[in-house]
């Protein structure tokens, strides 16, 4: 067996990251989008329309809906401080629930009790060529892969770091790119070490090792039954939702993005939603004179290739994420394999939003080879036998030409981020990211204190099924954020009311401004 790769940083890296933050504070900027399904007390999955008190989903800044009616998105704003971040979300959660009646927020990625694809009702977004746009790409998810896949919910880091960092980094690289094709080009490398190592964090931060029969609508499944209600599970998963059975697309696999550079991601999404798939092609564009599909190719638009990482710019209204990138290059990096934790309230806890900081700067900091096809099918591999096998003793991944386990791999980039953490502490002055480190260091050395384990262990010492299980973390966190005798529960967020009557006011002035009938309009949006 091979040696495996060094997994220390360069020295020459660590020194200007140092001398920055010494100089200038951390270059982190931070966001959140957290997804949640709207439940029943009952658990099953809510049929009722998207509240109004929490705003117009098309235009409100902070609550929308992703796939489904009852798919609650939160979205906290870009902020600087970690506390800001988790204060945000917090008080986005506390309004949300305050405002949903007796109905809950699910807590799991993997969803409550369903109904067949018809309980999973498609999203509207009103009468507006955009609205109506959205709609039918979700119309159009739902024929391809069915609505069931589509229930599932995750929360989406995003990551970025400052222009003033950039320009120091390209000065000190001697780089004879513009800003923009610099920044480009570092969020690329991160991107594909994020890829090499991805899997630790399916391992460290995966809670859905188990699911109610309903996801399973009766088809064919690897499943194992967990109890006599209903519950199946894989004994060592550490993510279904991040698995076959979750977002998965046979029809992407011939697309092979690995992220060596920004023209060949923009152009391999453009071929893919230039280019027909033959089984999209049956299902059609119309159904009894409704569209059903945006297209008949391998993709609607750009959004719906699904990666664990996509490298984004924000859009102009009605301008494709394409467009942005091309013209004005990658402004952020959206994880997007992260499960929700449902032993917290939020999803996601200060700690964990520490470890991605340092995670994401490894990746940036760590030498990044561009990816050809092997790795990249190796990568893949490794990504998939930790989401269903995680925590199975005997795993061995693939690292480098060697082959390896966990325990011994993890605690290897562990260690690498040390230096890191040193230095981001040095700035916070309160040892946070040390702590950060040290807790997940605990996890890769016992996989019985993953989130993963946690949950089968919780759900077998108290003979829960997972509907009970999620069930009752849903209405315990919603009456810890809207208890009336917690100071917090009821903050004033007079923020929230006014950006949802303004969305209101948002969404009619799009619609008075709509000058071609959908149709056109859809075409139009397409050639773009």
């Amino acid at each position: 067996m091979t040696d495996m790769p060094s997994h220390t940083l360069p020295s020459n890296r660590l020194s200007q990251l140092q001398r920055f933050v010494e100089e200038h504070g951390l270059p982190i900027f931070r966001g959140i989008e957290k997804e949640g399904l709207r439940s029943k007390q009952d658990f099953d999955i809510a049929q009722s329309n998207h509240p109004k008190a929490l705003g117009h989903p098309l235009t409100h800044p902070l609550i929308t809906t992703d796939y489904s009616e009852a798919l609650l998105e939160l979205i906290t704003p870009v902020e600087a401080s970690r506390e800001a971040l988790a204060n945000r979300l917090e008080a986005i959660h506390r309004y949300t629930l305050n405002h949903i009646d007796d109905e809950l927020l699910w807590v799991g990625s993997m969803p409550c009790r369903l109904n067949g694809n018809a309980s999973i009702r498609i999203a509207e977004y009103g009468d507006s060529n955009i609205g109506k746009l959205k709609h039918v790409y979700r119309q159009g998810l739902g024929a391809r892969y069915g609505r069931i896949m589509q229930s599932i919910a995750g929360l989406h880091f995003n990551f970025s770091l400052s222009d003033d960092y950039w320009q120091d980094q390209r000065t000190n690289s001697a780089s004879s790119l513009s800003l923009m094709d610099y920044k480009s080009e570092q969020y690329f490398a991160m991107t594909r070490n994020f890829r090499r190592y991805s899997w630790l964090l399916m391992y460290l931060f995966g809670a859905s090792p188990t699911l109610d029969k309903s996801f399973l609508n009766g088809e064919t499944h690897h499943l194992k039954a967990f109890d006599n209600k209903g519950s199946y599970y894989q004994p060592y998963a550490t993510s279904l939702r991040m698995s076959d059975l979750g977002y998965h697309n046979n029809a992407q696999s011939s697309l092979a993005i690995c992220f060596n550079t920004l023209d060949n991601f923009t152009n391999t999404l453009k071929r893919a939603i230039q280019t027909p798939y033959a089984e999209y092609e049956k299902i059609g564009i119309k159904q009894n004179n409704k569209f059903i599909q945006l297209n008949t190719s391998i993709l609607q638009i750009e959004n719906e290739y699904y990666s664990s990482i996509r490298p984004k710019r924000s859009t102009k209204p009605n301008e494709k994420p394409n467009q942005a990138l091309t013209e004005r290059g990658v402004e952020y990096l959206e994880v997007r394999c992260l499960d929700l934790n449902p032993f917290l309230a939020t999803g996601i806890s200060p700690q964990q939003i520490d470890f991605m900081d340092l995670f994401l700067l490894y990746c940036l900091l760590k030498d990044s080879p561009w990816i050809n096809d092997a790795e990249c099918d190796a990568l893949d591999l490794n990504f998939d036998l930790t989401v269903n096998e995680g925590r199975n003793p005997n795993l061995s991944l693939k690292c480098g030409e060697a082959l390896t386990q966990i325990p011994e791999w993890g605690k290897q980039l562990l260690d690498g981020m040390r230096p890191i953490a040193n230095i981001l502490d040095a700035s916070t002055k309160d040892g946070r990211y040390k702590l950060a480190l040290d807790e997940q260091t605990n996890k890769v050395l016992d996989p019985e204190l993953t989130p993963s384990a946690q949950v089968l262990a919780i759900m077998k010492q108290e003979s829960l099924s997972w509907l009970e299980f999620a069930g009752e973390l849903s209405r315990k966190h919603k009456s810890t954020l809207t208890d009336p005798k917690n100071p917090k529960a009821l903050p004033d967020q007079s923020e929230l009311s006014l950006a949802a009557h303004k969305s209101f006011e948002d969404a009619e002035q799009i619609l008075a401004q709509d000058k071609l009938p959908f149709e056109e309009f859809m075409h139009a949006y397409q050639q773009q």
